[in-house]
């Protein structure tokens, strides 16, 4: 019976401690979440306009331009995997990776050659695990990006799909597969092609301005210097850049606000583990004491029989 108690109150001191360390990155994932989340806020009045602007441009403007232009029969495809550098996310990373193989089986079925760019080391162990080629990887912060990550691996897609060689080295399409945030309990995997640009007209970039919650009117008219040209120009991989930034912004909130809530699971199920290993403790405690009770008394009846 001692033996047994000193197993139990060894697990509840170990199981305490673990309770410590869940609570505390509970806390730590709660107070960046909100962080994260205002820099999502913060990115999206500039996207709205960068989009209208872009919009304007290609709907007033007669001209083509190599990333707003559709390949005939594309070949191959970049797909760009935005998972975390660390775990205790719960299903955070593998619902990305699930997420991420349903595209890359669609795109094969598809006829098409897939070129994988990885986030996070998530993802770079899980493709070195199963021995799968991939093209480039970064393992920055990923539950706070930089924005020279973005700018990295805009350059890198960028110059993938503008790199149109007989070789076939470039790429005709770029998927992004991110966690999309949408509220601290509801985040969702979203696969989003992000070239070839597909460029609304001026009514339905209002329509999504107002969806958003920051419509100004109607669509303003833009004087283009010194030419449309140009401006696409400069605008375009601004915009590419921008919306790879907005994608690692989502990831990181929603990374946090996984991690937050399965911290929060692990210490309430420590909690539950001290309270059951403190009742079997008690009543191992008990069942000695009653024991020893008992062995005293049989003791003393036996005596008492012997006189």
């Amino acid at each position: 019976m001692g033996a047994q108690i000193r197993v139990y109150r060894q697990r509840i001191r170990s199981v305490s401690a673990i309770k410590k360390i869940t609570r505390a990155m509970e806390l730590m994932a709660a107070s960046r979440v909100v962080k994260a989340r205002q820099r999502v806020d913060q990115t999206s009045p500039y996207s709205t306009a960068l989009t209208r602007a872009l919009s304007a441009v290609a709907s007033h403007a007669d001209i083509e331009h190599p990333i707003l232009t559709e390949a005939e029969n594309p070949r191959r495809a970049a797909v760009v995997i935005m998972t975390s550098n660390r775990g205790l996310a719960g299903a955070y990373a593998s619902s990305v990776l699930k997420e991420s193989e349903r595209l890359i089986e669609r795109l094969r079925e598809e006829g098409k050659e897939v070129v994988p760019l990885l986030v996070g080391r998530k993802a770079i162990r899980y493709y070195s695990f199963r021995k799968r080629d991939f093209a480039d990887s970064w393992e920055e912060s990923t539950d706070a990006p930089p924005y020279e990550m973005a700018k990295e691996i805009s350059d890198a897609v960028l110059g993938a799909f503008l790199d149109q060689e007989e070789d076939g080295s470039g790429v005709d399409e770029v998927h992004v597969v991110y966690t999309k945030f949408k509220t601290m309990v509801t985040q969702e995997p979203q696969n989003l092609r992000l070239l070839p640009i597909k460029v609304v007209d001026a009514a339905d970039a209002t329509g999504d301005a107002k969806d958003s919650g920051d419509a100004h009117g109607p669509m303003p008219l833009y004087e283009f210097e010194p030419s449309p040209e140009e401006v696409l120009d400069a605008i375009l991989p601004q915009y590419v850049s921008h919306r790879i930034y907005n994608c690692l912004l989502q990831a990181a909130a929603s990374e946090l606000a996984a991690r937050q809530r399965a911290m929060k699971s692990a210490t309430d199920n420590a909690d539950d583990l001290i309270k059951t290993y403190t009742r079997l403790a008690n009543e191992a405690r008990q069942a000695e004491i009653t024991q020893e009770i008992s062995e005293i008394v049989g003791g003393a009846n036996a005596l008492a029989d012997s006189k």
